[in-house]
């Protein structure tokens, strides 16, 4: 038999293909926090032999890390050029970046905690046009003046009311499907101990969990100082030290060169949690989460730890995100005083219910993503879902602190 193409089989199809006849699902993966996300969809489409699944990654500029992601999982992409000129039944996304582009009606999802950020780049406003973030915005939703989505998920009702304010032309496409992160956390949350033990913490020991977001006003910018001190004021062995760095700063700047940046802190015994890996179990396990207006802060809320800002970042996120709800009830690190004894006021001082408007404005419709979504995605393949409910498990098991204490060079031996 001659080989008359050298196009991967997906994209060419036909007798290439062993199983045909599958509605074709373009998963289309920019960033490592994308692809995180999207898979809470894709995995609810694997087992199911109607639907082929293909892989690609678009052009983005935090895209470093994406393709290992994938390759991580055991998964083949295609060329981003050759998925835009393929042909599919369905697209999941979780940017807008060039998906206008793709020759499928594209499903929309959104990566984080609510919408936080509101557009940075005002050139693309008409004049006395509000900022809002992206997901809500005519820029991220229209294409040429024209609705490009054939669905967007939103995680609360409060979404669907601001996008009448904002862009009413998608609320035709506008679905409330809640949020995979606060239904996996809820379910994980009853394993404490689970990963408490399984991160290695003994009986007695605290664990202290810092959490930053990328850009300016992220706790990355205020590690300099912060987590020396974490290190010379809290006993080493009562306490415990975990870094969750989003993964747009490594891909940004360089994961080798944010790994020399924090070699110091992680020789000192600070585990810094790496950016592909699930970081729900940590949040899950921590006594204290120190964090910023980022995702991870936000869905600290939803476990047993008390909460610390690094700095009152109202400015910097949209006025009715869980960040600003959240800048309003946690308390915030003060420069000069023993960090020591602010974790301790603060746990003394949480009241009842502190983060419980927090927590109620990351998902309206709490437990019911996976099946939202599912229905969303199989009404557009025109398939009739499987008659069985999508799991939703607790997050995985973490590897100890101990590994992510180590260096990239020492982790063999400590395995």
């Amino acid at each position: 038999m001659s080989v008359r193409t050298t196009r991967p089989a997906l994209i060419e199809q036909g007798h290439w293909l062993t199983v045909r006849d599958c509605k074709r699902v373009l998963v289309v993966v920019h960033t490592v926090t994308f692809a995180q996300r999207l898979r809470e969809v894709f995995e609810l489409l694997e087992a199911d032999r109607r639907v082929q699944l293909v892989f690609t990654v678009a052009p983005h500029a935090f895209g470093g890390g994406a393709e290992q992601f994938l390759q991580g999982l055991g998964i083949t992409t295609v060329p981003w050029d050759e998925a835009l000129r393929g042909e599919f039944d369905l697209a999941l996304a979780a940017s807008f970046r060039g998906v206008h582009e793709l020759r499928a009606p594209v499903v929309r999802v959104s990566h984080g905690a609510g919408h936080i950020k509101p557009l940075t780049d005002v050139t693309l406003l008409a004049p006395g046009e509000p900022r809002v973030p992206g997901m809500l915005s005519r820029q991220h939703l229209l294409h040429d003046g024209r609705l490009f989505p054939a669905a967007v998920g939103y995680a609360h009702e409060r979404d669907v009311a601001e996008l009448a304010r904002s862009c009413p032309e998608a609320l035709e496409v506008a679905h409330v499907v809640g949020d995979p992160c606060v239904d996996r956390i809820t379910v994980g949350r009853p394993r404490r101990e689970h990963y408490r033990q399984a991160l290695g913490l003994e009986p007695g020991e605290r664990l202290v969990a810092v959490a930053s977001t990328w850009g300016p006003g992220s706790t990355f910018e205020r590690l300099d100082s912060l987590l020396p001190q974490l290190l010379s004021q809290l006993p080493g062995d009562r306490y415990r030290i975990a870094l969750l760095v989003h993964p747009n700063v490594f891909a940004g700047h360089g994961t080798w060169q944010v790994r020399g940046w924090l070699a110091d802190f992680q020789a000192g015994g600070v585990a810094v949690v790496l950016p592909e890996a699930d970081w729900q179990a940590v949040l899950i396990a921590a006594d204290w989460i120190i964090g910023d207006h980022g995702s991870l802060t936000a869905y600290g809320t939803l476990t047993d730890a008390t909460l610390l800002l690094t700095a009152d970042l109202r400015r910097e996120v949209s006025a009715s995100s869980p960040a600003a709800l959240l800048a309003a009830v946690a308390p915030v690190v003060s420069p000069g005083y023993p960090l020591a004894e602010q974790l301790e006021y603060a746990a003394r001082s949480r009241q009842p219910g502190q983060y419980d408007e927090v927590t109620a404005s990351l998902s309206s419709v709490p437990g019911q993503f996976h099946r939202r979504i599912r229905s969303v995605v199989y009404r557009l393949l025109d398939l009739g879902e499987p008659a069985r409910p999508p799991f939703v498990g607790p997050p995985p098991s973490p590897p100890p602190l101990s590994w992510w204490e180590a260096s990239s060079v020492d982790r063999g031996a400590v395995r």
